[in-house]
């Protein structure tokens, strides 16, 4: 046994991040595949209680005070540090070593492993805080949701999951405004989930396509942008293009947007007509899945009918591959279904989304395989 688990550590130190991936999955369905029935019913049954008692640690910091501790720590040393009862420590550490989120060196004495270190990044805490106040109680109603519309997609962004689970009107964005902490877990998670070294801007081939661009032309709108990332490497890596550069989004936004030289920055409902005529690119990204197919349309005929015949409509999303779908991008699919009535979708539903509303899907750019990120470029249909 450890002759095959070192050939299999050493295989994932020389593989990439893929391979790596590849390796974590082929594991965990050999560990699976062992499991009676008892196992996998625990598995499942005690899912929601580990990330609970997470949540517990994170909020006493432990995971960072015993990732910072060059030594292992007893129970009455972390007790001390956290200002938790020592015997609640023995428990809720007794737990956590269970489960391999710490190792037990020995009796009542605990060191940090690479769970807990991963456990200790703030980027990992906000995504899990997120994950478990924000979007567990709607995953639990997700069986309430289905039948009562009798297990078929849902499609009514106005009654969901979210909507059953926090007994609210509001949708999930508007609904933020008056939960300050579970909102700045999700703009903590939202800020650290992409990695900005991995961006559409060095697959798509922009120079080529915007190069007779007036100065008086928009070159690029980024609908929906937020407080304007995308505008701000688009300019820092095309500082002397010229044409216009427009981020466009809702007022509370928009007064927060960055202060980017050259970005105008426009206040603007994507629901709504949209007011910049004939641009060259025009660009969403993460904006249509976060709605129902009838409100995905009304958007993109929104920007079909200012396009000029040259225009690009760019949509950088989640494109699925029609086999395979790894964990992490079903459950976002999944949770999209929960929050919004909307979904992921596979490259052949973004084609036939984009045929319906007169638009071809010319050529698809993925930039980064693992999680299935693509740039979609899509042109007027012929004709229209």
């Amino acid at each position: 046994m450890e002759e095959a688990l070192s050939r299999i550590e050493r295989l994932a130190e020389e593989s990439d991040e893929l391979g790596r991936q590849d390796i974590m999955a082929s594991l965990h369905k050999l560990a699976y595949s062992l499991e009676r029935p008892e196992n996998t019913r625990d598995r499942y049954g005690f899912l929601q209680l580990q990330t609970a008692i997470i949540k517990v640690d994170f909020d006493l910091g432990l995971f960072k005070k015993l990732t910072k501790s060059a030594r292992a720590l007893s129970v009455d040393e972390i007790a001390q540090e956290t200002g938790a009862q020592r015997e609640l420590m023995v428990r809720i550490l007794r737990h956590l070593s269970a489960f391999n989120a710490v190792d037990e060196v020995r009796k009542e004495t605990y060191i940090a492993n690479q769970v807990t270190k991963n456990l200790a990044q703030t980027s990992t805490e906000a995504g899990i805080c997120h994950w478990f106040g924000t979007a567990s109680p709607q995953f639990q109603n997700i069986p309430v949701l289905l039948q009562k519309n009798g297990y078929t997609n849902p499609v009514d962004e106005t009654h969901t999951a979210f909507h059953e689970a926090w007994d609210t009107s509001l949708s999930p964005f508007a609904w933020f405004e008056n939960q300050p902490l579970l909102l700045n877990y999700f703009n903590q998670y939202m800020a650290t989930r992409t990695r900005t070294e991995q961006s559409w801007l060095q697959f798509y081939p922009v120079l080529e396509e915007v190069a007779d661009c007036p100065p008086t032309r928009p070159v690029y709108v980024n609908i929906g942008g937020g407080v304007g990332h995308q505008c701000a490497q688009f300019k820092a890596m095309y500082t002397e293009l010229p044409g216009r550069v427009i981020l466009q989004d809702l007022p509370h936004s928009i007064a927060q947007a960055l202060p980017t030289p050259g970005v105008e920055n426009m206040i603007h409902d994507f629901f709504e007509p949209q007011p910049i005529k004939g641009a060259k690119i025009y660009y969403l990204r993460a904006v249509l899945h976060d709605h129902p197919s009838h409100k995905v349309s009304q958007i993109i005929r929104h920007i079909r009918d200012v396009m000029a015949p040259d225009s690009r409509l760019l949509v950088d999303e989640m494109i699925l591959p029609e086999t395979r779908v790894n964990a992490v991008a079903s459950s976002v699919d999944m949770s999209m279904l929960a929050a919004f009535a909307s979904m992921e979708r596979t490259e052949a539903q973004w084609r036939g989304t984009f045929h319906r509303e007169g638009l071809d899907l010319v050529k698809t750019y993925m930039y980064n395989p693992l999680t299935y990120e693509g740039v979609l470029d899509v042109r007027l249909s012929p004709g229209v």
